[in-house]
C-alpha cells in the first residue's frame, strides 16, 4: 500500500517577527501560504523521494496495483487528468513545489515527457508502496529506496550533461529535498501483512527503519543534497482503512498503531538532528505532522472540514489505489473531507496540512 502522510514536528520555531517576516508571509484563511525568500536565497529545484504521498506517476508503468493513473484519481488535477498521484488533485511535493516558487507541478522522473528545463527545476522518484524496510516495496512490486537512489544518480549524470558540473552541483546544494518514507513499513509490512512481527518487536522494528533513513540520508548527501525535508510518520491508526481495519464496530482511531507511529517518530527525530549538527553545510529537518494532521481530526470543524473517519471515494472505509476507480461513486463534495480515499488526504487537507509546514518550517532550511 501506500504512505499516508507526514509527520511534521521539529522544534517550533521561536524566530522575531523580523525574521518571521524575513521569510515568510502565511494567509491566515487556509488559503495558499505565500513565501518570501532571502535576497540571496534561491531554491533551483525540488527533489523528493518516498512513497505515494509524493509518488508523482512513477508507479504508472510498474506492474503493480498500487497505481492511481485512472479517474477518479486527479479528478481536480489540471484539465481532470489522472497522473498517478494519489490524491484528487496535487501531491505536497506539487505544493512545495510551487509555493517556492519552482514551478507549478512537480514531475515523476519516470515520466517520458520530463525535458531538460524540468529535469533542472526538480523530480520526483518516489515510488507509491516503498519504504525504509527492503521487504515493503518487495510485497507490492515497486521502486524500493535503493532503486529511487540509482536514479537519482542517473539524474545528476543527465543535469551535469546540461549544465556541467559546476551548475549541477550548485542545483543538488540549493535545492529543497523531500524524503518521504515509513508509513508503508509500519501500517503494512509490520501491522496489516505482519510479516516483521514474528522477528521484531515494535521498538526494534522502528529501530531498522531508523537507521535505514539514516543511511538514505547519507547516501542523498554523500551525492550533494544538503537541504532535506525528512518526514515522520503520521497518526496511522487514524487513516479510515486502519479504523475500517482495527478499529472495531465504532471504526475508532487504532491506538496501537498511533503508539507505533509515536515511538518511530521519538526515535527518528534525534537521529536527524544529530545528521543535521554533523554533515557539514546540511540543513536537515526532521518534519512531523503528527500532531497537525491528528488536531484536524480532532477539531475539523476549526479547519472546515466535516468528515475525518472516511474516505471520499466509494464507501471511505477501505478503497484505495485500483479499489479506488471509476465505477465508485464519489462524496458529493470532497472540501468537506480531510480524505480522498482510504489512505490519503485530499487537496483540501494537504493544503492545510503544507501551509502549516511551510509557515513553520521554512526558516530550518535557508
Amino acid at each position: 500500500m501506500m504512505q499516508p502522510l507526514i509527520s511534521i514536528k521539529i522544534l517550533y520555531s521561536s524566530s522575531s517577527l523580523t525574521i518571521c517576516l524575513f521569510f515568510f508571509f502565511l494567509l491566515a484563511d487556509y488559503g495558499r501560504a505565500k513565501i518570501m525568500l532571502p535576497e540571496n536565497v534561491t531554491v533551483p529545484a525540488v527533489i523528493a523521494f518516498g512513497d505515494s504521498i509524493v509518488d508523482q506517476g512513477a508507479n504508472n508503468n510498474l506492474y503493480t496495483v498500487i497505481k492511481a493513473n485512472f479517474p477518479p484519481y486527479g479528478k481536480e488535477f489540471i484539465a481532470g487528468k489522472p497522473t498517478g498521484r494519489f490524491t484528487n488533485n496535487k501531491t505536497p511535493a506539487d505544493m512545495i513545489a510551487k509555493e517556492l516558487g519552482v514551478k507549478e507541478v512537480l514531475p515523476a522522473y519516470l515520466d517520458p515527457s520530463v525535458d531538460d528545463k524540468e529535469l533542472l527545476t526538480g523530480v520526483s522518484f518516489a515510488s507509491g508502496g516503498s519504504g525504509y524496510d527492503p521487504q515493503t516495496p518487495l510485497l507490492v512490486a515497486v521502486l524500493s529506496l535503493a532503486d529511487q537512489l540509482e536514479q537519482f544518480k542517473e539524474y545528476i549524470a543527465k543535469i551535469k550533461g546540461i549544465v556541467g558540473e559546476d551548475r549541477a552541483q550548485y542545483i543538488l546544494a540549493n535545492s529543497l529535498f523531500l524524503v518521504v518514507a515509513g508509513s508503508d513499513d509500519l501500517a503494512n509490512t509490520y501491522f496489516t501483512i505482519g510479516i516483521r512481527k514474528l522477528q521484531y518487536d515494535i521498538a526494534s522494528y522502528a529501530d531498522l527503519m531508523v537507521s535505514s533513513a539514516s543511511n538514505f540520508i547519507r547516501d542523498i548527501y554523500a551525492l550533494g543534497a544538503r537541504r532535506i525535508g525528512v518526514f515522520g510518520a503520521p497518526p496511522l491508526g487514524c487513516l479510515p482503512s486502519q479504523r475500517t481495519l482495527g478499529g472495531g464496530v465504532l471504526s475508532m482511531c487504532v491506538e496501537e498503531q498511533n503508539q507505533a507511529a509515536q515511538l518511530y517518530n521519538s526515535k527518528l527525530q534525534p537521529h536527524i538532528e544529530y545528521l543535521n549538527s554533523t554533515l557539514a553545510q546540511s540543513r536537515i529537518v526532521f518534519v512531523d505532522i503528527y500532531d497537525p494532521l491528528l488536531a484536524i481530526i480532532e477539531n475539523p470543524l476549526q479547519y472546515g472540514i466535516q468528515v475525518v473517519d472516511k474516505g471520499c471515494c466509494g464507501t471511505g472505509n477501505i478503497e484505495v489505489a485500483i479499489l479506488c476507480n471509476h465505477l465508485l461513486p464519489t462524496c458529493d463534495d470532497d472540501s468537506k473531507y480531510l480524505f480522498w480515499d482510504s489512505y490519503h488526504p485530499t487537496d483540501k487537507g494537504y493544503t492545510i496540512l503544507i501551509n502549516q509546514v511551510i509557515g513553520r518550517y521554512v526558516n530550518y532550511f535557508f
